[in-house]
């Protein structure tokens, strides 16, 4: 049922389509029209105010046929940059940009197979539970929409984001993760006449760090410091040194714990560097929670209704555990289920990514199936 040209088409033209994060105003006004004309009542929040963008997180509600719980389906609107003027070039089934910008399949690809699916739907007056279409902003920079989306306006418990690469997994379990700054102070002087008068902050930034335990802790559990800035010259001695980093963990105590030892860490060291009465070198410690984990069980409604899709298709779903982050993480710290699947998108983030179309076709099958299942409990025709 899936038209693949018309697939291919949908996705050649939001990939031309300018919408690098906190830029998705024009993507959305062409999501919206199109959502609109398959049926949807379409709203947009406040997201875009919130993280500085143009346009907030496009909401779209289907009614379907079908009294049975809704489903969310969900992708992002945003791309990393560069972004701006993407020529899409489509040779031997494969989408492709043209070298100078990213090609946008992550995850425009979504986009684009939400809307084909809809549209089978729509054409073929098939049975269609209420689906509730979560389109977000930013999510490129730090899952900024979904962060700034209000779910108690959703309906759905559950449903399926389309943000990975394997069209034969579902991504279930996630790691939460903690940002983790520490500034150190120290006291500045001039390092050639009078260095004994100075306190490096760089040098107790090094003596902390090398108590760290830092990269992979255990299977589940990560640590890394990824930015260090400080100093002013190299014959003054640095009074001022930020250091930043992560910890993720599957097991909140486990992150609880590693974050906990990087506190007091810095802090211990410090103290322990402390010469005179003023109290340097110091440092102050900030953690921020960055996202939730997911963690689905393998034998939830999400999981077996998407197996027992891809078996009707006569394929297999296997459960996967990511390192990274999704939006599913800040669906399932607001109560929402939301199983991560693949439209076949490979070299993401970079000049050389593409997508094949026969994947997006794949991918737009599986989640027909799963709402034709839901809606009927039989496979469809």
């Amino acid at each position: 049922m899936i038209d693949e040209e018309r697939l291919g088409q949908r996705f050649a033209t939001l990939a031309r389509i300018d919408s690098e994060s906190r830029s998705e105003a024009v993507i959305a006004k062409v999501l919206e029209k199109e959502l609109t004309d398959l049926g949807a009542t379409v709203v947009f929040d406040e997201a875009g105010a919130k993280v500085n963008g143009d346009c907030g997180n496009l909401v779209a509600a289907f009614k379907g046929n079908i009294d049975v719980d809704p489903v969310m389906l969900s992708g992002h609107m945003d791309t990393v940059v560069p972004g701006k003027g993407v020529k899409v070039i489509f040779e031997d089934g494969v989408f492709r940009s043209d070298g100078t910008t990213i090609l946008g399949s992550d995850d425009k690809s979504a986009l684009a197979v939400i809307l084909e699916v809809m549209q089978v739907i729509k054409d073929n007056n098939l049975p269609c539970p209420p689906v509730e279409v979560v389109m977000t902003v930013c999510e490129e920079q730090g899952l900024l929409g979904a962060k700034n989306l209000d779910c108690s306006g959703l309906k759905s418990k559950f449903g399926y984001i389309l943000d990975a690469v394997d069209t034969r997994g579902i991504v279930n379990r996630a790691p939460a993760a903690n940002k983790i700054s520490a500034k150190i102070y120290g006291r500045a002087a001039h390092a050639g006449s009078s260095p004994e008068n100075g306190i490096s902050a760089i040098y107790a930034a090094s003596c902390a760090i090398a108590k760290l335990e830092l990269g992979r802790i255990d299977q589940e559990t990560t640590c890394n410091l990824g930015l260090i800035s400080g100093g002013a010259a190299t014959n003054i001695v640095p009074e001022y040194v930020e250091i930043h980093g992560e910890a993720r963990s599957h097991d909140p105590a486990k992150l609880d714990k590693v974050t906990q030892g990087i506190v007091s860490t810095f802090k211990n060291t410090m103290a322990e560097l402390q010469a005179g009465g003023d109290g340097l070198p110091r440092v102050e410690m900030i953690v921020k929670n960055d996202f939730p984990h997911t963690n689905i069980p393998e034998d939830h409604m999400v999981i077996k209704l998407a197996q027992k899709a891809a078996a009707n298709l006569g394929t297999h779903l296997v459960c996967k555990t990511s390192g990274g982050a999704a939006d599913a993480n800040i669906f399932f710290g607001k109560g929402i289920a939301a199983g991560v699947i693949g439209t076949g998108m490979t070299d993401v983030h970079t000049l050389k990514e593409s997508i094949a179309l026969k994947d997006m076709v794949s991918c737009a099958e599986l989640v027909l199936e799963i709402l034709q299942i839901h809606a009927t409990g039989k496979a469809a025709v």
